[in-house]
């Protein structure tokens, strides 16, 4: 008799598997649920157990050979047609007859008594391996605790499911059993920081003005994040920086930046055209930056999306350039992907995220550098000018990310 075991996520598929093998004559003798073996198990249901027998050929086939009966001559009770003593004709017939399936019959007991016993009174070998495990398992109970909150604290602070379990399955390959915690919350926090890479800040042209395209929604902050980053390289760095702005659907955001550019010192120019951007080159051909203010619009129209299209695209060939997009923090996760889909069709970018100051997760800063791709730049936590802005910190990004306190 064969016995086996196999394990699968269902009854159903570990049953499929046992008659996959052994053919459709298997018998299922016992059904039970187990845990999956790994340093992060606890992450991934359970399996299923089920333990099948078969009846091997050579126990249920034999031949039982018997001639057709005769119906034998009256012959003397005890003799042969010799007249020799001999045990009545019935009895031998039937013990010849009975002996193989008798045999049979025993050979299917035993193995019935063997899988009896083996069903209640596991092996030894089997008690020492389930009495290995437990052992690890203990050991390693405090590690998984760890580690699960770690996760649920990645959830709790918006991460992606889809990211924060990558990020567990890739510390699986890592960790060892039995490694201390703080090991495993270290392991964590450098492969998240690398996740995040270094953040990119805005860099000067090696020769011209580079001219750098602030786009993306309306009510995300553009225009006052071009002012914090303008005021950085103009009052703090010394850098020539003339200001323009392709906003003309909104009056009163032209007129804020144009504010901005007086208390600056600075150039301001309203542009409608994609000749007045090449015209700017010309007139600003010795300075730093042209930093330039664009519509924030519906990322869902095609219009508009041309005509923001046509401006990032003029200066190709002309001068360097960088775009950056700018997304609000507190925007939820499904409507950050239609908008970094949008703009990816459009041109490529590094992303600035603005108003940390009023969200209390950060989990969509990693989601969307997952997403995308693109490298993180700056990010903004107020309205003051030019404070309120950083180059972005992966360190303590990942920090706040993991559970600790924001500084």
């Amino acid at each position: 008799m064969i016995i086996k075991k196999f394990q699968a996520k269902t009854e159903n598929e570990a049953v499929e598997q046992a008659k996959k093998e052994l053919g459709n004559n298997v018998v299922i003798m016992n059904v039970r649920n187990v845990k999956r073996k790994g340093l992060f198990s606890f992450l991934r249901p359970q399996l299923t157990e089920v333990t099948v027998a078969l009846e091997e050929e050579s126990e249920t086939k034999y031949v039982s050979a018997r001639k057709p009966e005769t119906k034998p001559e009256a012959i003397p009770a005890g003799e042969n047609v010799t007249g020799e003593k001999q045990q009545p004709l019935v009895e031998a017939i039937a013990k010849a007859s009975s002996k193989p399936e008798n045999n049979a019959i025993e050979e299917k007991l035993d193995s019935l008594h063997s899988l009896i016993e083996q069903q209640i009174l596991k092996p030894e070998e089997e008690k020492e391996i389930e009495k290995k495990e437990e052992a690890e398992e203990e050991k390693n109970s405090e590690l998984e605790r760890f580690m699960k909150l770690l996760y649920n604290t990645m959830l709790d602070n918006e991460v992606n499911e889809k990211y924060a379990n990558q990020i567990i399955d890739e510390m699986e390959k890592v960790n060892k059993p039995n490694m201390p915690f703080d090991y495993a919350l270290a392991n964590v926090y450098q492969k998240m920081i690398l996740k995040f890479g270094k953040p990119n800040e805005i860099s000067v042209a090696g020769k011209g003005p580079k001219v750098v395209f602030f786009v993306g929604p309306t009510g995300v902050g553009k225009t006052t994040t071009i002012a914090k980053i303008a005021s950085k390289f103009s009052v703090d760095g010394g850098k020539k920086v003339a200001l323009l702005t392709a906003d003309t659907y909104r009056i009163a955001a032209a007129e804020q930046l144009r504010t901005y550019a007086n208390i600056l010192e600075v150039p301001f120019r309203i542009i409608y055209s994609t000749e007045e951007v090449e015209q700017a080159l010309i007139d600003f051909k010795e300075y730093d930056f042209i930093m330039v203010d664009t519509a924030g619009h519906s990322h869902q129209n095609e219009a508009q999306k041309e005509t923001m299209k046509g401006f990032v695209h003029s200066v190709d060939g002309l001068a360097e350039k960088e775009v950056f997009l700018v997304l609000s923090a507190t925007t939820k996760y499904r409507d950050l992907i239609s908008i970094v889909d949008a703009y990816s069709i459009m041109t490529d970018y590094k992303l600035i995220f603005t108003k940390l100051d009023e969200t209390t997760t950060l989990g969509n800063l990693l989601n969307i550098k997952l997403y995308t791709g693109a490298d993180l730049s700056y990010v903004t936590c107020g309205q003051n000018v030019p404070d309120d802005i950083e180059i972005f910190n992966p360190q303590k990004t990942v920090k706040q990310l993991l559970g600790g306190r924001r500084n």
